[in-house]
């Protein structure tokens, strides 16, 4: 799957109006290449999270314009009709917190997406224990998420956003409740992912513990990102 990975110009997002407007975003212009896994960091309030709701369809910017994959998808207003169908086909989303769903087993929690995208049963479930195996918890595939610990349900939520090989991953602190051991693992997943299936991700992090696998990172400061160099450090 190729496509032109993120590429953001001028997003602006403002939260009311006249005296008491806030200015979240003030002109973010970012690219993330296909294959490529981008760090984003800054301070509370800076404004990541608004950023990161603005990429996924969740809020609407105020004005500029993203492009994710091979879609122009807001333009001053939005290009796309259906938001839904563009979160669970083009977007790839992890959180900090599991939301995994409590009456499904592990199997059925990472296949549902691509099931509810029409692809057969059988094929979603084997996609699904793939992702499990390269993140070393297929042991737990028919346990219910309540039997698990917190770094397993970690595990499944971010093999739940990677199922649907979208072009684009969206990681909100995706190793904040892991240990270092684990915690290089997925970004090792997330990596050669990325450049398997040339997905662009952006990954949100106060980790200091995979900041300098990152060859590029934004820091947003008031509002506005601005690119840097990372380490590129390799995994040990």
């Amino acid at each position: 799957m190729s496509g032109k990975g993120i590429h953001i110009e001028g997003l602006k997002k403002r939260y009311g109006e006249g005296d008491t407007a806030v200015h979240a975003l003030r002109g973010v212009d970012m690219q993330v290449a296909p294959g490529e896994v981008v760090g984003l960091i800054g301070p509370s309030g800076s404004g990541k999270s608004t950023l990161l709701k603005c990429l996924g369809a969740v809020i609407d910017p105020t004005s500029g314009r993203m492009v994710l994959g091979d879609e122009a998808i807001f333009d001053n207003d939005w290009k796309v009709h259906d938001l839904q169908a563009l979160r669970r086909d083009k977007i790839g989303f992890v959180f900090q917190a599991p939301y995994l769903i409590p009456f499904l087993d592990v199997t059925d929690n990472v296949a549902l997406l691509p099931m509810l995208a029409g692809i057969p049963n059988s094929k979603a479930r084997a996609k699904a224990l793939e992702l499990l195996t390269a993140l070393d918890i297929q042991h737990r595939a028919r346990a219910m998420p309540s039997q698990l610990s917190g770094g397993e349900q970690q595990r499944v939520a971010i093999a739940r956003g990677l199922v649907n090989r979208p072009p684009v991953i969206l990681a909100d602190e995706p190793t904040a409740p892991l240990d270092s051991e684990r915690a290089m693992a997925v970004i090792r997943i997330l990596n050669d992912m990325a450049r398997q299936f040339e997905t662009a991700i952006i990954v949100v992090t106060h980790d200091e513990k995979i900041i300098p696998t990152f060859e590029r990172i934004y820091h947003i400061r008031d509002g506005v990102a601005h690119e840097e160099v990372g380490e590129g450090r390799r995994f040990e």
